[in-house]
């Protein structure tokens, strides 16, 4: 039996006919960059998100900082996220020149615990960029509750958690701007890479549109500072096949979730997902929490003897970084992030996952509690 962590093949295999033909159009029209099937697949997608706004651009790290440069920000403004994510997030503040400001995360949801938030700002602060984490949405009332109540504009990392929502709105599409990613993994995900940019705000969608073009609104001349990400054409016409499908991968995921839990309901050493109870989980990954006392080292090494990979997202909190030492923060700073960091392991989650599968996923890692 093989055990993916990501089933990309399997999942192509099911929709081959409608990706294959997509391509080939796109290649017979060889309008390869900016092509009609871009503009396309943005009316589509903006449609499903339900806002006004989506701005393709070339990855979700693009996106973010396409986010960040439309916002005005100056060198050395502060900007709050969490600690426990993708390097990403942080790393775009950084690059910028603005300073990340970290908040620690819930440690049920993984989410930045937004009751934590407001004691962070300070004169400096211009942006809150809360991440979705792993399928659903970080407590977006309070966050932006906090956000109006100090005239700060929310950026929403929603790159793991595309069609996750809250009473009925879609991660994204609640804050000023949103991200979100189309790497292959992602629930969706093109070939190769790809990013976009959601906003309800007409003027912010316009500057988001210049800065992703070179600065550029009149081709040759350059109003400002920009970058040169684009989604291509070939990437656009995979996912405009994929979000026809996206609906139905994400039950899929859920469905895979619901098993998971049923089958660890009696494993004492380990904590399945929670979920928040004001959003729905797309389960971008499939997150547990190991006890403490137990090795995590042991038990991936032998879940892979037993041909099953199992992942850490994520070894080490983003104030722990190298890349952030010159911040100054220590261990113990954000001890839930340290602590998540030391506990958690992902096991496989995709489309294609069977109850077969996944019975002898379970089972293999309870054996491995009798070493561990």
């Amino acid at each position: 039996m093989e055990i993916k962590m990501v089933d990309l093949q399997t999942q192509y295999l099911h929709i081959k006919k409608e990706i294959d033909e997509a391509i080939a159009k796109v290649i017979d029209s060889t309008a390869f960059i900016n092509g009609p099937v871009v503009k396309e697949f943005q009316e589509n997608l903006a449609n499903y998100v339900g806002c006004k706004h989506v701005i393709t651009c070339g990855n979700g790290t693009d996106a973010l900082q396409i986010s960040l440069m439309a916002l005005g920000l100056q060198p050395g403004d502060e900007v709050i996220t969490t600690p426990f994510t993708f390097i990403a997030t942080a790393e775009v503040a950084g690059l910028l020149g603005f300073k990340p400001v970290f908040v620690d995360v819930h440690p049920d949801t993984f989410n930045i615990d937004a009751s934590k938030i407001e004691a962070a700002i300070t004169p400096r602060t211009k942006a809150i960029v809360p991440v979705h984490l792993f399928g659903q949405c970080a407590d977006m009332s309070e966050i932006l509750r906090i956000a109006r109540k100090h005239a700060l504009p929310v950026v929403e990392d929603a790159c793991q958690a595309i069609g996750a929502t809250i009473d009925g709105k879609m991660a994204g599409t609640m804050g000023d701007i949103g991200c979100t990613s189309f790497f292959p993994s992602k629930n969706l995900g093109c070939y190769g890479d790809g990013g976009a940019i959601f906003t309800n705000d007409d003027a912010l969608a316009t500057r988001l549109r210049g800065i992703a073009n070179h600065g550029s609104f009149v081709k040759y001349h350059h109003d400002m500072i920009g970058v040169n990400s684009r989604l291509d054409s070939i990437q656009a016409a995979i996912l405009n096949v994929k979000l026809r499908h996206l609906d139905e991968f994400t039950a899929a995921r859920q469905k895979a979730a619901e098993t998971y839990n049923r089958l660890l309901a009696d494993c004492d050493w380990v904590s399945t997902p929670a979920v928040a109870p004001f959003t729905t989980h797309v389960y971008h990954q499939y997150t547990l929490r190991l006890r403490e006392d137990i090795d995590r080292a042991r038990v991936i090494e032998k879940l892979k003897a037993l041909g099953i990979p199992a992942m850490i997202y994520y070894p080490v909190p983003l104030h722990l970084q190298k890349a952030f030492v010159s911040s100054g923060f220590r261990e113990g700073d954000f001890p839930v992030a340290e602590k998540l960091s030391r506990t958690v392991l992902s096991l496989p989650m995709h489309t294609e996952l069977d109850e077969k599968q996944q019975e002898f996923i379970v089972e293999s890692l309870k054996s491995t509690s009798k070493s561990c």
